[in-house]
């Protein structure tokens, strides 16, 4: 019978390991998956590379990770924000790399990865420092910029519902990245808010098949409400 009910956060992250790459879910406030990332956290990997829409807010979530000194690099789109002061000293004094990615860019180099695509040309960021060292390509006139597919090792998202079979859906803008990154990686974990019974799930509502999931983990809400929606 398969089921893929952890039956603790724990449990859903023993396999990531030192050097592993990470993605991330979320866009602002929604659709953190804080619960998993505080697992992460006392799991105890490091020399982390992160894939992620930002490099953390304040002392949580990401911030968090960079903080205990377990990131090596972060591949995202907003580095920079108000409260983000982690990153900000670990970069400036040389302790913490980073990969700035158009946002368009990165969501679709990790779909790349998911749909098996080797790479893609994109006219964002031709003749800019983002193209520096890479192929560009003139297109029915118009020059492109070689992407190539980020590949994940380990994706942690937020859905709304699961089943024991894997099959997520997601609660508004809670959705953002996750169901790109759980195709691009080897092993999926996904909090949830409300496990189901097989067949409650309105397959035309279903976002992630189970095929994509390996793990799901049943969080209260009201724990992660740092995490938005």
């Amino acid at each position: 019978m398969i089921n893929k009910i952890a039956n603790s956060i724990a449990e859903s992250l023993q396999s990531v390991k030192d050097g592993d790459t990470v993605m991330i879910g979320g866009f602002g406030t929604a659709g953190i998956p804080e619960a998993l990332i505080d697992g992460l956290l006392a799991q105890g990997a490091k020399d982390l590379t992160l894939v992620n829409n930002n490099a953390g807010n304040a002392e949580h979530g990401v911030a968090a990770l960079l903080k205990a000194g377990r990131v090596r690099k972060v591949i995202c789109s907003y580095p920079r924000q108000a409260d983000s002061y982690v990153f900000d000293a670990l970069y400036r004094s040389g302790q913490l790399e980073l990969e700035l990615v158009p946002q368009g860019n990165l969501v679709e180099r990790i779909r790349a990865a998911g749909a098996g695509i080797g790479a893609f040309f994109c006219p964002t960021g031709y003749g800019t420092e983002l193209a520096k060292g890479k192929e560009v390509r003139e297109i029915n006139g118009k020059m492109y910029v070689l992407e190539q597919p980020i590949q994940g090792d380990v994706a942690l998202i937020k859905a709304e519902s699961g089943d024991r079979w894997g099959n997520l859906t997601y609660r508004m803008a809670a959705r953002n990245f996750g169901p790109a990154m759980a195709t691009a990686c080897a092993w999926t974990v996904a909090s949830v808010h409300e496990v189901v019974e097989l067949g409650a799930l309105d397959p035309e509502a279903i976002v992630t098949p189970g095929i994509y999931v390996n793990q799901v983990v049943l969080v209260d809400r009201v724990a992660t409400a740092a995490g938005g929606i």
